[in-house]
């Protein structure tokens, strides 16, 4: 079984340094691939009220040989939702789905400054940690001034940051700003556009230096960086090969060549300005 190394959020709490992505993972398949990824050692996982799987989730948790307590399931508060009552209901409904009585990680899926009651739902989240039915509450998509808003208003920072994160954009502002203030980097799209990324000459150069594979360079390069990525797959083989990346490591020049790769945003997903509901 794989072992994945765990870090301590700001609140005490544990996470992981990789976790699995389940976006699109549905119906039985997506049940037996959830099962899969906890048996051969995943402890993290991702989904939202939007990826309409926290049913399946919760039922591969049930399915797997592991014990739920061993397992941080985090799952998002979705647009339509903003609000200190909508997000309470909106959670309560995410446990019922997920079949569990705890939400280890719940996290605002998109700040929406327009609607602006992100700071409403930080509020109610606060309020329902208090109560033990959210362990670690954090944010998806934040800027540092949505950060500092969180802080000044609420007294309460976010243990989590969960943004777009690859080498095309590495995020080096924001992710100084995380260190400086204890939250935690997660990455979602951690490879980008896969075939692109992967066929760039530094990685192709690294993996063969190293003797793993493209994506094992790219997901290693996230570690380096001390963010969580959470690349996500249905596939047993490819689940396994994704979290084996604790037994190499890339120096300090080889992460700096991977960054400058960077080009910025490959998806519409500028947080002024996006909103997802």
């Amino acid at each position: 079984m794989l072992s994945i190394p765990e870090v301590t959020l700001n609140d005490g709490h544990r996470f992981a340094a990789l976790g699995l992505g389940t976006y699109g993972l549905r119906a039985e398949e997506g049940i037996e691939s959830v099962a899969a990824a906890i048996n051969s050692g995943y402890r993290l996982l991702d989904t939202a009220l939007n990826y309409g799987n926290e049913s399946e989730v919760g039922d591969g948790i049930r399915r797997s040989n592991v014990d739920r307590d061993e397992l941080i399931v985090t799952s998002k508060l979705p647009g339509r939702d903003h609000g200190y009552h909508e997000t309470i209901a909106s959670a309560q409904a995410s446990l019922a789905a997920l079949g569990l009585d705890r939400i280890d990680v719940y996290l605002i899926h998109w700040p929406n400054p327009r609607v602006n009651k992100y700071v409403d739902s930080w509020k109610a989240m606060i309020h329902l940690r208090d109560e033990g039915l959210l362990r670690s509450i954090g944010v998806s998509n934040f800027t540092i001034g949505m950060l500092d808003r969180l802080a000044d208003e609420t007294g309460v920072v976010p243990a989590v940051n969960q943004v777009e994160l690859h080498p095309y954009f590495p995020q080096a502002e924001l992710r100084a700003y995380h260190a400086a203030h204890g939250i935690r980097t997660e990455s979602w799209s951690p490879l980008a556009k896969r075939s692109e990324l992967l066929n760039e000459s530094i990685v192709q150069e690294l993996a063969e230096v190293h003797r793993v594979t493209p994506s094992q360079v790219v997901l290693r390069w996230h570690v380096e960086l001390a963010s969580t990525p959470i690349p996500k797959s249905a596939d047993p083989d490819r689940q396994r090969e994704n979290a084996d990346v604790f037994g190499f490591s890339l120096d300090a020049e080889d992460v700096a060549a991977i960054s400058a790769l960077e080009r910025g945003r490959l998806w519409d997903g500028d947080p002024e300005t996006h909103e997802e509901f």
